[in-house]
Order: structure tokens, then C-alpha cells, then sequence
């Protein structure tokens, strides 16, 4: 069986994707046979004959230059670009935990690392009418340990701030902070690290630049270490 890791955020729009695509393509990259799951898509385009594209999984499979089959990378995926329980509402389709569950432990069984990414913020409710399944149920059934992304600029302290104590509160293990579009040497931001490490007790394990192919300050050992 696998070893696997959730990628949260402080909310939508961070860099979610962008990060998990550089954590896969590094441990592919070192030879590794990894693999990306994400349980729901919401915001996707449609081919030619009509059936969507998973954006998210498309991406990152191009980046990383994984052979992994899209299909297999996400079983409920929506046009509308809402959050995943809205979406199901207006296009069918409602996520079932059993499905997400099954279709994960699949990718468990075929690969070394499985990195999963979450849709939006931990509380993002991935359904609601039919089930009720927030992402936090999602990684508590998959037995997950996290690492939070969060922008490097203003606004990023109270977000990491609330996400980790949501998440300490609700026993979810965090391995630590990944920021993303850092500046290096930019006054602001450099003091966001500081005291979101102080705030939470969690280290930032790497600070991305925008366009960074590669994740400098975290090589293939240090990320597969995170997973469990």
C-alpha cells in the first residue's frame, strides 16, 4: 500500500494545484512512482464531443509528466466553477464517500505515493444534499496527513492562523506550511514566515516563487518523508 499526503489550503486560488504538481513531479522525477488524486473538480472546460476536462489533473500530470491515466485522478468532476456540493446540485452527479474511498484505494494499491489535493479550504463542503461530506471528512476517512499552502503576501497570517487551529481542533495531523508567489527578501512577506511559524508552531517547509519549476528548499527524501 501506499504512502500518501493532502494538500489543503487557506483557500481557493492559492496555488493548491500548482504545488502538488511540483511535489509529484519531484518524487517522479527521482524515479518514484507517485501518483495525484483529487475527489472532486469543479471549474472545468469541455471537450469537443462534450465530456469535461479535469483541469486540475490535466495540469498536473503535464507538469509532472506522469503516465497516470486522468480518469483515475478523479471521480467527480463539474463545469460549474462553485464549490463541488453547489456544483452537483446544478449538473447531478453528487459525490459519495464510498466512491471517493474505492477510487483512492485503487491508486493505493498501484502506487508508492498517492498526493491528494483538496478543493478550496478545509471546510469546503463536497456535498450536502444527498451526503454531507466536508474535505476534513474526506481526509479523516483517508487517513491523511497534511501540508497547508498559503499565499506568501498580506492577508496570509489570519488564514494560516484559523486553518491550523480549525484543523488542531478537528485532530487533523498538519506536517507543516508551504508558501507560495514568496518574494525572497521582501520585508512583508519574510515576516509572515516568521510569525506564522510562530503563531502555529508549524515550520514553513519551503517558500515557492511564481514560475519555480521545482521546489528548491525540499528534494525528493524531504518530501517523501511527509507522507504516511
Amino acid at each position: 500500500m501506499s504512502r500518501n499526503l493532502f494538500i489543503t489550503g487557506t483557500g481557493t486560488e492559492i496555488g493548491k494545484t500548482y504545488v502538488a504538481a511540483l511535489i509529484v513531479k519531484t518524487l517522479h522525477d527521482a524515479g518514484m512512482n507517485v501518483a495525484y488524486y483529487k475527489a472532486a473538480m469543479s471549474g472545468n472546460d469541455r471537450r469537443p464531443d462534450g465530456t469535461l476536462i479535469p483541469g486540475d489533473a490535466l495540469f498536473v500530470k503535464e507538469c509532472a509528466q506522469i503516465s497516470q491515466s486522468l480518469d483515475s485522478m478523479c471521480p467527480y468532476v463539474y463545469e460549474h466553477a462553485v464549490s463541488p456540493h453547489l456544483a452537483s446540485r446544478l449538473e447531478g452527479n453528487p459525490v459519495r464517500m464510498e466512491v471517493v474511498k474505492v477510487k483512492f484505494q485503487e491508486l493505493c494499491r498501484k502506487y508508492d505515493y498517492v498526493v491528494v489535493e483538496g478543493s478550496g479550504g478545509i471546510t469546503c463542503p463536497v456535498g450536502y444534499d444527498e451526503e454531507r461530506i466536508q474535505l476534513e471528512d474526506i481526509v479523516r476517512n483517508l487517513h491523511l496527513p497534511s501540508v497547508m499552502v498559503a499565499d506568501a503576501g498580506l492577508g496570509t497570517i489570519n488564514g494560516v492562523v484559523l486553518t491550523h487551529a480549525y484543523m488542531q481542533q478537528k485532530g487533523l495531523p498538519l506536517k507543516g506550511i508551504i508558501f507560495n508567489n514568496f518574494h525572497p527578501g521582501d520585508v512583508m512577506e519574510e515576516d509572515n514566515r516568521r510569525m506564522c511559524e510562530e503563531m502555529t508552531g508549524l515550520s514553513v517547509l519551503a517558500c515557492i516563487a511564481k514560475g519555480d519549476k521545482v521546489i528548491h528548499s525540499l528534494k525528493a527524501e524531504g518530501l517523501a518523508a511527509l507522507f504516511e
